[in-house]
């Protein structure tokens, strides 16, 4: 009998006929970081580099028994298995040691964005039945005055590694230092066990709470090193947010799969990224549109060997002087379930092929496969609660409508196959224009603009028409070349396009911003910008 954890919940799925040994059997993310212990107890695993302080180094062995006695503190106040805890951290040691400690006592961390507010935060703690949870001094409040259901607060005495701006911890909460217990011995693993939650980014709705596994942590570990090339001896800085999948299950679980040292830093930063990756002699790194921001600094003598990108540039390799395999994911998919493969000559620009493991299909809207040259939606199957998520919580709904008759998952990207099997992101599918009727790409403009130079990040949006129903604008941010151009640098953006696309995908309008809304992950918050645009035009009467 196939188990219920790979079980579509469709009346017919194409995941269903399975085998019923479990690939993780008498595993679980507990057991592996206790084998790193023991395997590699001595070699450092987590650097923690702050922007202000010095380093800090915890070895396989130290961590392992940090975590075990943060779980045994986290069972004396009363956290038990199948407790949900709410971990509302950004990057810092503290973040990964609460998530490891609630998995090795069976509880399950739920990782929140840490850019949230407390109306944001308050549902989610309310519909999914937290009962506790760590934070840290500035997002204390947005907790405590929005959870009140919470049996306790636990709270850093730092913020990412800065000095909270209140020197004294909040009244109500007690210090994460405090915590600490007697180890508390390792559970039987359970890799059909929930491990965490973390949130689809929401950029058009409330995110939904996607649910991991043991065994998904397990995969995106085991897979996510064979993906990269991942060596014992490597060192991998981990810059992006870890309350989102390429930080977390792209980077640092696979390095701890690998049993490699983690660098990681509180954020991103353009004028730390160099240092900190020179200092500790990092060799793998990952970026999502990160390394546009490094496009205007030297690039120094480094010991990088490869970056993760999201698709295949040439010119951006060599610029870097680095490997760069590819990937594309989200979070339900735990790891890149398109991937690029070194073996072979990689066209530019595509995201690489199904990795095995998964099964990809790209269709028309009616269901009919496209043909070799055509654009299509991305469809992906592969075993629930192992190579993708196993569902979104307490949401059938989403759940009904994520899923295909056949168990295939709508990822809502339009891709393009090419006739030699390599696939190309086109747009996600809300992203795409309607201008009189005609079907543009926000992404093809956006590669236009891009390509006119003196752009630093850009993204197209549909603007409200009388005439065409929407036409397109665009929001850039300059570099600091271009900024010193001025309107100059606009004129040549708007005169390349004139040149590059059809006149129904020029831009209608250009406009120069600081910088573009965000949303986490560095992932442009585009309803923010069309609210902007559409403001715009009936300010203009355009």
């Amino acid at each position: 009998m196939t188990p219920a954890y790979l079980m579509s919940d469709t009346k017919t799925s194409a995941w269903r006929d399975v085998p019923a040994l479990h690939p993780f059997m008498g595993h679980d993310a507990a057991s592996l970081l206790a084998a790193r212990a023991r395997q590699r107890g001595n070699h450092p695993m987590l650097i923690w580099a702050p922007f202000d302080g010095p380093a800090q180094t915890w070895s396989y062995a130290k961590f392992a028994d940090d975590v075990a006695r943060l779980a045994g503190g986290l069972h004396k106040r009363g956290i038990r298995p199948g407790d949900r805890v709410l971990v509302h951290l950004e990057n810092s040691p503290e973040t990964l040691l609460a998530r490891f400690a609630c998995m090795w006592l069976g509880a399950t961390a739920v990782l929140s964005n840490a850019h949230w507010m407390g109306p944001e935060i308050g549902p989610v703690a309310e519909t999914l039945h937290i009962r506790a949870a760590i934070t840290q001094p500035k997002l204390y409040a947005r907790v405590a005055d929005h959870c009140p259901k919470l049996a306790w607060i636990a709270t850093t005495e730092t913020d990412s590694g800065e000095p909270p701006a209140d020197a004294t911890r909040p009244a109500k909460s007690e210090a994460f230092a405090a915590l600490y217990g007697d180890p508390l011995p390792q559970r039987a693993p359970d890799p059909t066990a929930p491990a965490v939650i973390l949130f689809t980014t929401g950029s058009t709705a409330r995110p939904k709470a996607v649910l991991w596994t043991h065994a998904n942590i397990l995969w995106g570990g085991k897979v996510g090193a064979l993906q990269q090339g991942l060596h014992s001896d490597d060192t991998y800085q981990v810059h992006l947010p870890l309350f989102h999948v390429v930080g977390f299950a792209w980077s640092l679980i696979p390095a701890l799969w690998a049993g490699a040292t983690i660098v990681l830093q509180p954020r991103f930063s353009g004028s730390r990224f160099w240092p900190t990756a020179l200092a500790h002699r990092a060799t793998v790194s990952s970026h999502a549109g990160t390394d546009s921001f490094l496009r205007n600094t030297p690039v120094p003598e480094h010991n990088f060997r490869q970056w993760l990108f999201a698709w295949k540039d040439t010119a951006r390799n060599g610029y870097f002087g680095v490997e760069g395999p590819c990937g594309w994911g989200m979070t339900e998919m735990v790891i890149p379930a398109i991937h690029s493969d070194h073996s072979l000559d990689q066209r530019e620009g595509s995201i690489g092929r199904p990795y095995p493991g998964y099964t990809a299909r790209i269709e028309h809207d009616n269901g009919e496969q496209v043909a070799p040259g055509e654009t299509g939606n991305l469809l992906i199957g592969a075993p629930r609660g192992l190579a993708i998520f196993q569902e979104y919580v307490d949401n059938p709904k989403a759940m009904a409508e994520a899923f295909d008759e056949r168990g295939y998952f709508r990822t809502g990207d339009l891709v393009t196959l090419s006739d030699d099997g390599w696939i190309t992101f086109k747009d996600r599918a809300k992203d795409m224009i309607k201008v009189g009727g005609e079907g543009v790409s926000a992404s093809e403009v956006e590669a236009a603009i891009r390509a006119a130079g003196g752009v630093a990040e850009v993204a197209a949006v549909g603007r409200p028409d009388k005439v065409y129903g929407e036409v397109i604008v665009a929001y850039v941010v300059l570099s600091a070349e271009a900024q010193a151009a001025g309107a100059d640098a606009v004129n040549a953006i708007q005169q390349h396009c004139e040149k590059s696309l059809a006149k129904f995908k020029v831009p209608r309008a250009i406009h120069v911003v600081p910088e573009l809304p965000k949303i986490g992950n560095n992932k442009v918050h585009r309803p923010a910008l069309r609210d902007m645009a559409k403001a715009e035009a009936e300010k203009t009467g355009a």
